[in-house]
């Protein structure tokens, strides 16, 4: 089974609302057409962070907003996309009662969090009771970077380097601090999906686990009882639509086939079948291939 594992989509009112997003981030029947030119069976719908909410007033509102609209693409296509909530982080009481509304009522199978809230990362202790229900549940909760004054953006604004380069390690900063305040060690059974390769954490693995040896010999780093890719093997990473084997190949070193997704990132990348095409060139084994198309992803969320 073909799954994406890493696509969007969009209400009229948020996008209308929102600086960046247009009318295509809103065409459900386009995905669709999408998905079965190219063979995907199901496609999760996680938030890909908006600024709606500077002008609809709040994060409640935007998170009840997009739960209620896709909640009505799950009822009419439940056996084509699976919903990843989004929360009202804003209000801490509501928190909880959303996530359970949503998995309950509105059948969705999953949580969407950005990857950081105005500098506010994912360690916070806001985060605690939903990283509890969804270690209770299995529910996975996938990250998207943030994309509203992510980590630099405070000295760099630049419409390219700002996707580029601050969205990527606005998403490895995310999964360092959640490193750092033990939460990877507290909660090893909550199931964390990141999106693009987990930003640069692929990439720094040797440096994590070199310097955190070299900082505990002086006594300047805490004792972290393993060292930090043994945590990091721990996560599961989405494709996001990239094409570069290289990054396949780091991924594959750090997590292992296991732990990696095969991820559009529709409709912000277009060609889905040369994202497809990469993990099929790939020189590991077929079955390693399904995996990631899709194999690892139906036994995350346990499709039916």
């Amino acid at each position: 089974m073909l799954i994406d594992a890493h696509s969007h989509w969009l209400p009229d009112e948020i996008i209308a609302n929102s600086h960046f997003f247009h009318k295509a981030w809103g065409d459900i029947e386009s995905q669709l057409r999408m998905m079965d030119r190219a063979g995907i069976q199901r496609a999760v719908l996680s938030y890909p962070t908006t600024d709606a909410h500077l002008k609809l007033g709040s994060i409640s509102q935007v998170a009840h907003l997009y739960n209620d609209n896709v909640g009505q693409i799950l009822k009419r296509y439940g056996n084509r996309f699976i919903g990843a909530a989004i929360l009202p982080l804003d209000n801490s009481i509501d928190i909880v009662e959303e996530l359970k509304r949503v998995t309950g009522e509105l059948g969705f199978k999953a949580i969407s969090l950005a990857s950081s809230y105005n500098g506010i990362y994912l360690d916070d202790r806001m985060f605690l009771p939903v990283y509890k229900l969804a270690e209770e549940r299995n529910i996975p909760i996938f990250v998207h970077s943030q994309i509203v004054n992510p980590i630099g953006y405070e000295r760099v604004k630049d419409p390219l380097l700002t996707p580029v380069i601050e969205y990527v390690f606005d998403t490895t900063i995310s999964i360092g601090k959640l490193l750092m305040s033990d939460i990877l060690r507290q909660y090893p059974k909550v199931k964390f999906v990141f999106a693009h390769f987990g930003g640069a954490i692929c990439y720094l693995k040797q440096r994590f686990d070199s310097t955190y040896q070299m900082l505990r010999k002086m006594n300047f780093v805490k004792d972290l009882q393993a060292l930090p890719s043994d945590y990091f093997k721990n996560i599961y990473v989405d494709t996001s639509g990239d094409i570069t084997k290289a990054n396949f190949l780091l991924a594959l070193e750090l997590m292992g086939p296991k732990r990696i997704l095969w991820g559009s990132d529709w409709p912000a990348k277009s060609d889905v079948a040369a994202g497809i095409q990469v993990v099929k060139d790939l020189d590991i084994a077929e079955e390693d291939k399904a995996a990631i198309l899709g194999g690892n992803l139906e036994k995350l969320i346990k499709i039916s």
